[in-house]
């Protein structure tokens, strides 16, 4: 028997909700009421190629596409998490994330990590000036993919004896690929000294707790220690998640009123 019920892993997420929707709020407002916050767009381009009538050669033509109003997507990074956990206590669905859970999986999750985390990563990239919204929406989906893949773990593994790692190895290359071209951008796009404090806070907190999210995985799947329990390594996953999304969401937040 576990010693995580699933009533304390109800009220856990219940809690979890309100403190994601009361940091979501904050930023809202802020996004809306300070002037310098919401002054902060970042552009989106297309450079599609057209054809030049006076050379006869296909150039590039860029276009702006629009403008992100940014302080206003990271309240939405933390808004759609809080939505996930009061989805998560209601009542008809919480009885299918119990069920879900006694059988080493959460579809929840996985779903809202591919919504959530995939607009954080798409807000960093736009940071460093991946303004391409063909990059862009590549970005995203990789990013989602990611955590499909780490659904697909779950549902694969709950019928084999020996655990299929195939969908984690698959995930792992997925949620790479977007910071290969993320670092590309931060490497060519100036002279390292002169790059601000808070961008090499965001690429280290990132890079620590997009660790600790499979590390906690290949725990569960390897049954040490406490992960042996499902629960806890789920309860490992809703800590992570508040104090990942938190500090990565303040970070870029106040990125945004930096010079």
């Amino acid at each position: 028997m576990s010693s995580i019920t699933l009533a304390s892993l109800k009220r856990f997420n219940l809690v979890m909700g309100c403190l994601h929707l009361v940091q979501g709020l904050l930023m809202f407002v802020f996004s809306i009421a300070i002037d310098q916050i919401s002054a902060f767009k970042t552009p989106v381009w297309s450079y599609f190629l057209r054809f030049d009538t006076e050379t006869f050669s296909l150039v590039t033509n860029p276009q702006l596409v629009g403008r992100v109003p940014f302080a206003m997507f990271v309240s939405f990074f933390l808004l759609l998490s809080a939505l996930a956990h009061f989805i998560i206590v209601a009542p008809k669905t919480n009885k299918i994330y119990n069920q879900d859970l006694e059988k080493g999986i959460n579809k929840f999750r996985w779903h809202e990590y591919s919504l959530s985390s995939s607009i954080m990563i798409v807000l960093i990239a736009m940071l460093f000036g991946v303004y391409d919204i063909g990059a862009l929406i590549a970005i995203f989906f990789l990013n989602a993919s990611m955590n499909w893949f780490g659904l697909l773990m779950e549902k694969i593994n709950q019928y084999t004896d020996k655990t299929d790692w195939s969908a984690f190895i698959f995930g792992t290359v997925a949620g790479i690929a977007p910071w290969v071209i993320i670092i590309m951008h931060a490497l060519g796009n100036a002279n390292a000294a002169e790059v601000p404090w808070f961008v090499y806070a965001i690429i280290g907190s990132y890079f620590v707790f997009f660790n600790l999210f499979p590390i906690n995985m290949i725990l569960q799947y390897k049954k040490v220690g406490k992960w042996a329990d499902y629960f806890y390594g789920e309860r490992g996953y809703i800590i992570l998640s508040l104090v990942a999304k938190s500090v990565l969401a303040w970070l870029v937040f106040f990125g945004v009123m930096q010079p």
